[in-house]
């Protein structure tokens, strides 16, 4: 038997140091089987007796055995079918400081090593260890509670349905971080936040390093806190979930510390010098908004048109009052502009000026216009009056306040009976706003189930809590009315075999059809690019079929000088990819600038 260690998957956790029978007793001439090394495992083989101890206990499937005989790596479960694991067991007085594995044998199950190293750095003996680690998991079970208003009363207005964390609150769930050696948190973390490090300020009480850690990556944490999508990203990756815990509720404790921010006077980095250098942005989205802050940290003089008459992308006509608060935009558009960024509001690049006319002015152009127009079925009585795309009807409540109407000068038509076709996170928005302006029923029709929706895990309890219907495996066939909207036809679906993507595709069963009274009906099943900069733009290469913009990985476009981010080469995806993609693109600008120099 070989034992191989996958390095991509090593997390460096430890657990199987701590199971291996070789790594103890130590007086193998100070030689260990298994030691961690740069953050990953390191074999010394020879101690290898083959047992599988190690192998059954990685929670990431990183190691492997291997039968001289065969080529292949036997995983996980299967080699347990051919060999015989024979466990350890000696009568020994227990040693923390030497002894991991008898610690182990006491408690008689993995657990997290982090933990064991957090404890042995306190003044417990051996037996309140091995205590503590028997019972980590009704410890570390539940994350902080976050307090929500009640349903029946947030759905009457549009305000914020918590207020975060408390210091203390944050504290406490600060605590549950096992600051792991190798933090799968930051890996899974599109832009790289160093999480670990952050919740450690935060246990420390020390709020400015805290903001300082988030935002060498991060320049917008009070909105990410709120909107990012954790649960898919880091704190699925995060070593609680293994054990049967809930992950560290980072987002919570991103926005913790970003609201204190928001709170205290905001503390500006230091800028670099300035390089004489100009670049356009295209779009004050959370593409732009970052690139634009990024370039203007390093020192170049940076200009963003946005085509709306607020700076702030979807962030402003997309996400609800109650999930996004505008007051926050408006604060984190605030420190960009005190960064030093000239914002320009009502120019149509494209139409206003075009790109080849900014890059006469301009050193470099970042295009970051997003996915603001919808996406539509394309079925009978689809132009109907009382029929809406979810763009149109979100942006007249977020951005033009027509719920406030007639304070505010937009109008907007309210239901009694509102269908929603969608299941993303837009649909959650748009149904959630519909109950808000009255809707005495209102419905979430979807072609695939529950488990296949796209949006939040979170949004959709929020929606159910709130008393939303979810009609799941339906699809709409046809919308009838004469003057305005009165039934939607729907048609039940059944779901394939998965395809080679993964994903089943829906397909409708014959004879199913039935229909449903409504007076409004709100279209959410996808957004794509404004088309005009890339028509207008000579040169750009785009996606056709996607109606997106091609660009390699740094961000760079088909022509020189020009680079894109966001919605706008992805189609619509996270507000926290779309700050990834101009991180990425702001750092490319920069060393493009920096050769010509």
């Amino acid at each position: 038997m070989e034992l191989i260690v996958d390095e991509s998957q090593c997390t460096g956790c430890g657990n199987c140091i701590i199971v291996c029978p070789a790594n103890y007793p130590l007086d193998y001439n100070g030689k260990r089987e298994l030691v961690i090394e740069n953050g990953k495992i390191s074999l010394a083989r020879e101690l290898c007796n083959g047992c599988g101890v190690c192998v059954k206990s990685c929670p990431f499937n990183a190691l492997f055995l291997k039968r001289s005989e065969q080529k292949e790596y036997l995983k996980s479960e299967k080699i347990f079918e051919s060999v015989e694991i024979k466990p350890v067991s000696r009568e020994t007085k227990l040693d923390i400081n030497h002894d991991l594995f008898e610690i182990y044998r006491n408690v008689q199950k993995p657990f997290p090593t982090a933990l064991l190293r957090r404890m042995l750095e306190t003044d417990a003996d051996a037996s309140q260890i091995v205590s503590f680690v028997c019972d980590f998991e009704k410890k570390f079970k539940h994350r902080t509670l976050l307090l929500e208003r009640d349903p029946e009363e947030r759905i009457k207005d549009f305000n914020e349905i918590s207020a975060g964390y408390s210091l203390e609150d944050a504290l406490k769930e600060a605590e549950r971080c096992l600051q792991c050696t190798t933090p799968g948190c930051k890996e899974g973390c599109p832009v790289g936040v160093s999480i670990p490090e952050f919740i450690k300020c935060i246990r420390e009480r020390n709020l400015e390093k805290a903001i300082d850690t988030i935002k060498d990556k991060n320049s917008l944490p009070a909105i990410t806190g709120r909107v990012c999508p954790q649960e898919m990203q880091c704190e699925s990756k995060c070593i609680l979930n293994f054990y049967e815990c809930e992950p560290v509720a980072i987002g919570r404790l991103e926005r913790f510390v970003g609201d204190w921010e928001l709170s205290s006077e905001i503390r500006l980095p230091e800028k670099a010098p300035p390089t004489g250098k100009r670049i356009a942005v295209v779009g004050s989205g959370p593409a732009g908004l970052t690139c634009a802050a990024e370039l203007a940290k390093r020192g170049h003089e940076v200009t963003v048109y946005e085509t709306l008459h607020k700076p702030g992308g979807v962030l402003v006509y997309g996400i609800p009052e109650f999930r996004l608060p505008k007051e926050i935009v408006e604060k984190q558009v605030e420190y960009v502009k005190k960064l030093g960024v000239r914002i320009v509001t009502g120019v149509l690049v494209g139409n206003t000026v075009t790109v080849d006319e900014l890059l006469q002015e301009y050193d470099a152009v970042f295009l970051g216009t997003g996915a603001g127009l919808p996406r539509l079925l394309g079925i009978k009585g689809e132009n109907l009056p009382g029929i809406y795309s979810a763009n149109e009807y979100l942006i007249r409540i977020n951005l033009m306040k027509a719920y406030r109407f007639p304070e505010y000068d937009t109008p907007i038509r309210k239901g009694k009976r509102v269908a929603v076709i969608g299941g993303g996170n837009v649909a959650m928005d748009a149904a959630r706003c519909a109950l808000r302006l009255g809707a005495e029923k209102v419905y979430i029709i979807y072609r695939r189930g529950e488990e296949e929706m796209t949006a939040r895990k979170e949004e959709i309890e929020r929606a159910k809590e709130e008393g939303i219907k979810f009609i799941t495996l339906t699809s709409p066939v046809r919308f009838i009315g004469e003057d305005e909207v009165k039934k939607v036809e729907l048609i039940k679906m059944k779901l394939t075999e998965p395809d080679s993507s993964g994903r089943r595709k829906p397909i409708p069963i014959e004879g199913s059809n039935f229909t449903m009274d409504v007076d409004l009906v709100i279209i959410a099943i996808g957004q794509k690019s404004h088309p005009i900069v890339m028509q207008t733009t000579s040169g750009l290469r785009i996606n056709e079929r996607k109606g997106t913009i091609i660009v390699n990985h740094e961000g760079k476009t088909s022509i020189d000088r020009v680079y894109a981010g966001g919605d706008v080469t992805t189609g619509a995806a996270t507000v926290i990819s779309a700050m990834g993609a101009g991180r990425r693109a702001a750092e490319a600008i920069d060393r493009a600038l920096s050769e010509q120099s």
